[in-house]
């Protein structure tokens, strides 16, 4: 069973990387990522589903962490048990929203464009402060890390910025 799922993870994460040159956008069935939405709006993320949604919150005074969630091994071994950890800190953003990579599309491409000049990635966390970028989190900081050291990360920013 796990090697089926390792296969199955490799196919997304082809499917949904930059190399992937097939053209095929993913959508996921809304019970397959049901679990991984909940993870993060249990302890308070608001989902953000639509471009208005992203303007909205990033429009807002104050601070604001976007974790753009994904179904790949990554996020759930690190990103969000990173953001679950860093979410803990003290000093904290006034909001802490999320959008879901090969779900959200409309969403996630208007948090992309606020997350310029750093390249698409998922999964990745960004602060802002009054709807400008002030920290980011790209895909290459999560693989391979414990989400202890992404949280740490994470959680020098929001005692930075927050």
């Amino acid at each position: 069973m796990s090697e089926i799922l390792a296969n199955f993870n490799q196919l997304i994460e082809y499917l949904c990387s930059s190399t992937n040159n097939l053209n095929i956008k993913i959508m996921y069935p809304p019970e397959l990522v049901k679990p991984m939405r909940e993870e993060l709006t249990n302890i308070g993320f608001t989902e953000l589903h639509t471009q208005q949604n992203v303007t909205d919150a990033l429009s807002k005074e104050g601070t604001t962490l976007v974790v753009v969630n994904s179904v790949c091994g990554c996020a759930a071994a690190n990103a969000r048990p990173a953001a679950k950890i860093a979410v803990t800190n003290d000093k904290k953003p006034s909001r802490i929203t999320t959008v879901f990579a090969g779900v959200d599309s409309e969403a996630v491409a208007q948090a992309r464009k606020y997350m310029l000049p750093y390249p698409p990635s998922s999964p990745s966390m960004a602060l802002f402060k009054d709807g400008k970028i002030v920290h980011c989190i790209e895909r290459h900081h999560i693989e391979g890390r414990p989400a202890e050291m992404i949280a740490e990360n994470l959680a020098e920013a929001f005692n930075e910025y927050c």
